[in-house]
């Protein structure tokens, strides 16, 4: 990034989140350890922006506390008239910014910083003033259709509630991340209406609007349609968390540690396993823990914040929270050790 210019971004964070069936803002939903939103605040680090918004409204103190510790500028939506007019609300912030700003969402957690940047890559080198992400999907329900002509030039993106049900059957989804030179940005937001089924300012008619004006719109279309999805549900919620934690076994594994059973191994961001370490089906290892070479973690351990040492054995269903466990020590199965113990 660091030939390239600095964009803005902004990230979408004000909503509820109606279908999670909760009084907690979306974005602050847990995945893997951390609200959602911290993982989109983590994935955008690598654009080095020049200034990062964060629009929040719903339960906006808890959302600025959550974004306590990242580089972020609060930014408030009053009422929730819909996404464009969340973008406008940072005008006043972008107000003599020349370049690109990103808009993305805060309830995407599994969005990998690389494809952000292969996506501002390709809008820097279209030339053109807005560049949308795709996908597709085999079941694109509540997502906004991709309508194009018939070369494949993007015309509109076409809210679910709003299409037709030819359009519905279209699988090219908007993924809801978009690179727009800044001063277009706020030009084009201006001149969209509220006429649609939500009585909202859409984002997405910028596409339209644009297309209309003769302005080429741009198309980064990934093929990891898992990472962009939006989290709606408890259910999606799981399922992002369950990708999350896999991504994170598959890098221990690759770096040299065995796990017998991945799909019930958990293992948090914050900690630090050494080679040759031998895990069982059901181990959690939380917090900032350290296990260090050989150690050999039987089925269900647990350990919290806790050091362990070379060729430490612990067996089966073992507790282990805040402790240092010195080399060679073997700890019998069902054992708990803390330093109240």
């Amino acid at each position: 990034m660091s030939d390239l210019p600095k964009p803005s971004l902004i990230i979408l964070a004000a909503g509820k989140g109606t279908r999670m069936k909760s009084e907690k803002a979306k974005v602050l939903h847990q995945a893997f350890y951390s609200p959602m939103l911290h993982h989109v605040l983590t994935a955008v680090q690598p654009l080095q922006a020049d200034k990062t918004i964060a629009i929040i409204g719903h339960q906006r103190d808890e959302v600025e506390r959550c974004l306590a510790g990242f580089d972020v500028i609060s930014c408030i939506q009053h009422e929730q008239l819909g996404t464009g007019h969340a973008v406008l609300c940072a005008e006043s912030i972008l107000r003599d910014k020349i370049g690109t700003v990103m808009i993305l969402c805060g309830d995407t957690p599994l969005i990998q910083s690389e494809t952000l940047l292969h996506m501002y890559q390709k809008h820097l080198s279209h030339g053109g003033p807005v560049t949308i992400m795709t996908t597709f999907l085999d079941n694109p329900a509540h997502y906004g259709r991709i309508i194009s002509d018939d070369a494949g030039r993007v015309l509109a993106i076409v809210e679910e509630k709003d299409a037709t049900p030819e359009q519905k059957k279209i699988r090219e989804i908007n993924a809801g991340i978009y690179c727009v030179e800044a001063d277009f940005l706020f030009k084009m937001l201006k001149k969209v209406d509220r006429s649609n089924s939500q009585g909202e300012v859409y984002l997405t008619d910028i596409v339209s609007l644009s297309v209309g004006m003769k302005y080429s719109v741009a198309q980064y279309r990934t093929s990891h349609s898992q990472d962009v999805l939006g989290v709606n549900s408890r259910v999606e919620l799981a399922e992002a968390h369950t990708e999350l934690r896999m991504r994170r076994n598959r890098q221990l594994m690759l770096a040299g540690v065995t796990m017998l059973d991945p799909a019930t191994t958990s293992v948090a961001p914050g900690v630090k396993v050494a080679q040759d370490v031998l895990l069982y089906p059901g181990v959690h290892l939380a917090g900032h823990s350290v296990i260090e070479k050989n150690c050999i973690l039987e089925n269900g351990v647990i350990v919290k914040d806790s050091l362990l040492g070379k060729d430490v054995h612990v067996g089966a269903y073992g507790y282990l929270d805040g402790c240092t466990v010195q080399a060679g020590t073997t700890i019998a199965p069902h054992a708990v050790l803390s330093p109240v113990n």
